[in-house]
């Protein structure tokens, strides 16, 4: 392994260690009636933001209150990621391509498994409504959008990522980078 591709590997790992102190996504709900909006940042380990609020005005179309201890999720993702992280690193210091193999397919299907189980929750938090609930609105579903911005009544939701998501998201360009990039020789250069 050359040492460009395991400088690639460290700065990747480095990128994705900030998980754990930036938020890796952000929720943003735009009203009239709330000009500075209201949003809810995701972490490795919990939610952030105006939780409150939003629980509040949910309760009136019946979706269910929002609650870090609903997210099992929260307890072993730290864990999953610290580990992910590690085989990164190992494969940096041992110069292993299996491992750095091993690492890449653990972070795509770490990305697949995140984003299909956020799918999943949003899913359910905007289609499973309290039938009892004060306001209806017949056909309507309040899914907010997994990624990029959807009208839902009067609110605008917006979901992207975070400073965290887009260290980690640049952090998995840099580790498909050390895996498929090849520097080619110059043609001065003999074999």
């Amino acid at each position: 392994m050359k040492p460009f591709t395991r400088i690639l590997i460290v700065i990747s790992c480095m990128l994705m260690a900030s998980a754990y102190v930036l938020p890796l996504w952000h929720i943003l709900l735009d009203a009239p009636q709330y000009p500075e909006g209201l949003e809810m940042k995701i972490w490795l380990n919990g939610l952030s933001g105006n939780i409150e609020q939003i629980n509040g005005l949910n309760h009136y179309i019946g979706m269910k209150f929002i609650s870090v201890n609903d997210f099992k999720e929260f307890k072993i993702l730290p864990y999953v990621f610290g580990a992910l992280t590690l085989v990164g690193l190992a494969a940096a210091v041992v110069k292993s391509r299996k491992l750095l193999w091993t690492w890449f397919i653990g972070l795509c299907l770490f990305a697949i498994i995140g984003f299909s189980d956020f799918y999943m929750w949003e899913y359910n938090y905007g289609h499973r409504l309290n039938p009892h609930a004060a306001i209806k609105v017949e056909g309507m579903n309040y899914q907010p959008p997994l990624f990029g911005y959807k009208q839902l009544l009067n609110f605008t939701a917006g979901s992207l990522p975070d400073t965290g998501g887009i260290l980690v998201g640049i952090g998995g360009l840099l580790a498909a980078t050390a895996l498929f990039y090849k520097p080619r020789l110059s043609p001065n250069k003999t074999k």
